[in-house]
């Protein structure tokens, strides 16, 4: 018998159903452009209000407690995806849900590698290729966020899309309890992997994130549209075709149709707040065949275990 689960699945390429339909997804014709926008623009204002509480998305102010420091590491959830698939509103909704009060969101788009002259005249023809590991600065990258696990004070670039360089200003962010970090190369890295708790996959048709992405980076981003599809047919979709999808693998839990599936976010949702309260990280990158039957890892290939888990929670349900 086919499961309500099931049905979410086989929805995934039904590009033109629900909110996320092709048209409603693009831009209206003559929509003015708004040139610019910076990597950290996803996380402003660092904070979230929600029914019960204020959750700081950029951690603890470094007053937090007497030593400045705090108990344990933090809890670090690594989101993958393609370009566009839904992979913030997918963190956003987590930290809803969680609704603890000191919470890290770091974006892969901040670390991405300062241009080089010649490589910024490439950018401006469309010409340089943004959706490849070496685009990023791994090395800042995990040493970022492994200070960021101990709960240390960091600096986050402010990445500028227009200029393709960094803002002379970095962002300030402290120690959280959850870290969520996103990107489109966030399980390119061995010893990035190594910093991840639970590594979690959003899977999203791709004719919905193309359109997602032409609205973004015309109405955001002041680009046109030649340039963004020539880009894509370049870069983006070969890119992904590489190396991300073939990151699905790696994944604990795989998430289709991103933020609107809230069965899988409700999901997440419990199996962090188990984890939090045992005080332990959970689906550690070291040994993830030693984890707790929540998520069935070890007895199922990664991207069946949510699968598997909803099954039987409807059974016991009956």
């Amino acid at each position: 018998m086919e499961t309500e689960y099931g049905k979410i699945l086989s929805s995934r390429s039904d590009s033109g159903s629900g909110e996320d339909s092709l048209d409603r997804l693009l831009p209206p014709a003559g929509a003015p452009r708004r040139k610019s926008t910076t990597s950290m623009s996803k996380t402003e204002p660092p904070l979230l209000r929600t029914g019960t509480r204020t959750i700081y998305t950029a951690g603890r102010p470094p007053w937090y407690n007497e030593h400045g420091t705090q108990p344990k590491e933090a809890f670090v959830i690594g989101l993958c995806g393609g370009s566009a698939s839904g992979k913030t509103t997918v963190a956003n909704k987590i930290i809803e849900a969680l609704d603890v009060p000191w919470v890290v969101l770091l974006s892969m788009d901040s670390f991405y590698k300062v241009l080089s002259p010649e490589e910024q005249v490439l950018a401006a023809s469309n010409d340089y290729n943004f959706d490849h590991p070496a685009a990023f600065d791994f090395e800042l990258l995990v040493a970022t966020l492994r200070k960021l696990k101990q709960g240390k004070n960091v600096k986050i670039p402010v990445y500028d899309f227009t200029t393709h360089g960094r803002h002379k200003d970095w962002k300030n962010v402290y120690g959280a309890s959850v870290i969520i970090f996103e990107g489109i190369m966030s399980f390119a890295d061995k010893q990035l992997l190594q910093l991840l708790d639970m590594k979690i996959f959003v899977d999203t048709d791709s004719d919905i994130r193309l359109v997602r992405r032409l609205r973004r980076d015309i109405t955001e981003r002041g680009r046109d549209i030649e340039g963004v599809i020539k880009q894509y047919n370049k870069f983006v979709k070969p890119a992904f075709d590489q190396y991300i999808e073939p990151a699905m693998r790696l994944a604990d839990i795989v998430v289709p149709r991103g933020g609107g599936n809230m069965v899988a976010i409700d999901l997440i949702v419990q199996h962090v707040h188990s984890q939090l309260e045992k005080g332990a990280p959970g689906l550690s990158a070291a040994d993830t065949s030693s984890t707790s039957d929540s998520l069935c890892a070890g007895e199922y290939p990664a991207g069946q275990r949510l699968t598997h888990h909803y099954q039987k929670q409807r059974n016991k349900s009956r």
